[in-house]
């Protein structure tokens, strides 16, 4: 498993003119069932995604894909961990 932070570099306004296309971005990896979540950062300075995959090599060529990358807007670390607890999300 896979946490990807992203780091805005560049001004919000210039992300926001590539939201579009980083949201269909996100829209295809949830598809695929690779990425499990996704949220900005607070305040606004960049987000993150939980990245079910098989290979750091792997995440890295997903994230080429997103417009963010491609544009040189945001900046990327990708943390490999090891789920070992977790808590339900389902309401009770």
């Amino acid at each position: 498993m896979f946490l990807i932070l992203l780091q805005y570099i560049r001004p919000v306004a210039a992300v926001e003119h590539f939201m579009e296309a980083h949201t269909a971005f996100l829209q295809k990896y949830f598809e695929t069932g690779q990425f499990i979540l996704s949220g900005r950062r607070k305040p606004k300075s960049g987000s993150l995604i939980l990245c079910k995959a098989s290979s750091r090599k792997e995440v890295e060529e997903i994230m080429k894909e997103d417009p963010l990358e491609k544009f040189q807007l945001a900046l990327y670390e990708i943390i490999e961990f090891e789920p070992q607890t977790y808590a339900s999300l389902c309401e009770k």
